[in-house]
C-alpha cells in the first residue's frame, strides 16, 4: 500500500510539472508572438515615417538598410506586386509578391500580417505589411524560433527540474505516506482496546467497522473452536461406550442374561451417534447454502399439521399428547427448513416433558405477523439458562438430554433457520410449569 501511494504521488507530481511546463511554454510563446508582431508594427511605422519610401521614383541604390537594422528584413513592393527594394536580396531577382497574403491584405485593409513556417530552418518568419501614402506596400519580417524549437531548447532544463522534483517528491511522499498510515496502523493495533479513540473523526466509521469485524472474527473463531471441541467430546462418548460393550461381548465376558442389555446399549449409543452426525451435517448445510436457499409461498399451518401427525406416535410412546390449533397462514420461506424447525421444537417439547404431559402447537396472526407457537407443560428452563439454550451443544439438564436422546443441537438449528428467514424467536419458560417458544415470521 505504501509503495502504491508513493508511486501515485510521484506520478501526480510528474504530471503536474509536465502540464505546468507545457502550459507556461505555450503561454510564453503566445506572448512572444504577440510581442514580435508589436515590434514589427512599430518598425514598419518608423520606416514609413522616414524619407526612404516617400516616392517610387527614388533611386533604390540610395536605400541601404542592411547594416542599420539587423535581423529585420525590409521589402518594398509596388502596386503591381513588383519588388522595388529588399535589404536582404537584389530586387530584380525576386518574384512578384502580389500573391503574398500579407501584401494582399495590406493593399486591401491598409495593414497585413502573416506567419510562415520554415521546415528546414525549424523557425517561423513573421511578416507585417503596411500600405504607404503613395499606394506602395512596405513589409518588414523577422525570424523567430518555432514552438517545437523552444521546447527542444529548454528540454535539458525541464528534464533537470523534473528529476529534482521527482527526488523531492519521493522523499516527501515517503514521509507523507508514513504520516498518513501511522494513525491507521496504531488504530489497527488497538482494535481490542475499548478505550482507544481514532485520531481523526473521518476514521471513526472505519475504526468501528474494523473493530466490529475483528470482534466478529474472534467470536466466530471461538465458536468454531468450541464447536470442534464439543463435537469431539459428544462423538467420543457414544463411540467409547460402543467400543467398550463390543469388546466385552467379543471377549465372552458377558453372561447370556446381560447380552440383550449390552446390545440395547450399543444400539442406543449408535442411534445417538447417528443423531449427532445428522444434526452436525444439517448445521453444516445451513452454513453453506444460506444465501442460495429457494423460498416460496407455503402454508405454515399445513406444514405444522403434517409435523404433528408424524410425531404423535413417538410422543404417545412417552405418554405425551400433541394437539394443534390455528388456521391457514401463508408465509414466504423454505418448506424443508420450516418443517425442520417445527419438528425440532416439538421434539424438544416432548423430550423435556413429564409423563402425561401435553404439547400445543398453534399458528395464528399476531400484529400482522404469522406466529408459530409450541407450548408444553414440561420441566421448564431456569432463567439463567434461557439466554444460552440456543447455543450449540448447550444443555440445561445434561443427564436428561442424553437419556432422552438429545444432541444439544436442536435449538441451535432452530435459531439458524429463524435467522435465514429473517424471523424472530421468543422464549418464555418457568421451571416446573412449562415452556413456550414463539417464532414470528
Amino acid at each position: 500500500m505504501k509503495k502504491k501511494i508513493n508511486v501515485r504521488l510521484v506520478g501526480i507530481a510528474v504530471i503536474a510539472v509536465l502540464a505546468t511546463v507545457i502550459g507556461i511554454t505555450i503561454l510564453y510563446y503566445n506572448l512572444f508572438q504577440r510581442q514580435v508582431r508589436a515590434d514589427l508594427s512599430v518598425s514598419a511605422k518608423l520606416l514609413k515615417d522616414t524619407l526612404y519610401f516617400e516616392s517610387v521614383n527614388i533611386d533604390t541604390d540610395d536605400i541601404d538598410l542592411s547594416t542599420d537594422i539587423e535581423e529585420l528584413r525590409v521589402t518594398w513592393v509596388a502596386e503591381d506586386g513588383t519588388v522595388l527594394y529588399d535589404n536582404d536580396a537584389s530586387a530584380e531577382f525576386l518574384t512578384n509578391h502580389n500573391d503574398r497574403p500579407e501584401i494582399q491584405e495590406a493593399f486591401t485593409d491598409g495593414v497585413g500580417e502573416a506567419i510562415r513556417k520554415s521546415d528546414t530552418m525549424n523557425k517561423n518568419t513573421f511578416y507585417y505589411a503596411i500600405r504607404l501614402d503613395n499606394g506602395t506596400v512596405l513589409r518588414v519580417a523577422t525570424d523567430a524560433q518555432s514552438l517545437l524549437s523552444v521546447f527542444v531548447s529548454v528540454a535539458p532544463v525541464i528534464t533537470l527540474i523534473i528529476l529534482i522534483i521527482i527526488t523531492v517528491c519521493v522523499v516527501i511522499s515517503h514521509l507523507l505516506t508514513k504520516q498518513l498510515l501511522k494513525p491507521i496502523e496504531v488504530m489497527v493495533s488497538n482494535l481490542e482496546n475499548s478505550d482507544y479513540e481514532s485520531p481523526y473523526k473521518e476514521l471513526d466509521p472505519l475504526f468501528e467497522m474494523l473493530r466490529s469485524q475483528h470482534t466478529d472474527v474472534l467470536a466466530a473463531a471461538k465458536v468454531r473452536q468450541d464447536f470442534t471441541a464439543n463435537v469431539s467430546h459428544e462423538l467420543k462418548t457414544p463411540l467409547t461406550a460402543i467400543s467398550g460393550y463390543a469388546e466385552l461381548l467379543e471377549g465372552g465376558m458377558v453372561g447370556e442374561e446381560k447380552r440383550n442389555h449390552f446390545y440395547q446399549e450399543i444400539r442406543k449409543n449408535a442411534d445417538r451417534l447417528l443423531a449427532l452426525i445428522n444434526d452436525i451435517i444439517k448445521l453444516s448445510e445451513l452454513d453453506r447454502v444460506e444465501h442460495g436457499m429457494v423460498f416460496e409461498k407455503i402454508d405454515l399451518y399445513e406444514v405444522a399439521h403434517e409435523c404433528v401427525n408424524e410425531l404423535s406416535v413417538s410422543a404417545k410412546l412417552k405418554d405425551v399428547t400433541i394437539a394443534i390449533e390455528g388456521k391457514e397462514s401463508p408465509v414466504h420461506g423454505n418448506k424443508e427448513l420450516i418443517k425442520e424447525l417445527i419438528e425440532n421444537l416439538i421434539q424438544n417439547a416432548v423430550r423435556y416433558n413429564n409423563p402425561g404431559g401435553k404439547v400445543l402447537v398453534s399458528v395464528n396472526i399476531i400484529d400482522n405477523s404469522t406466529c408459530l407457537t409450541v407450548k408444553d407443560n414440561g420441566i421448564g428452563i431456569p432463567a439463567v439458562d434461557q439466554q444460552r439454550v440456543f447455543e450449540r451443544f448447550y444443555r440445561v439438564d445434561k443427564s436428561r438430554s442424553k437419556a432422552t436422546g438429545g444432541t444439544g443441537l436442536g435449538l441451535a438449528i432452530v435459531k439458524h433457520i429463524v435467522e435465514i428467514h429473517d424471523a424472530k424467536i421468543e422464549l418464555d419458560s418457568v421451571p416446573g410449569v412449562g415452556t413456550t417458544i414463539s417464532v414470528l415470521f
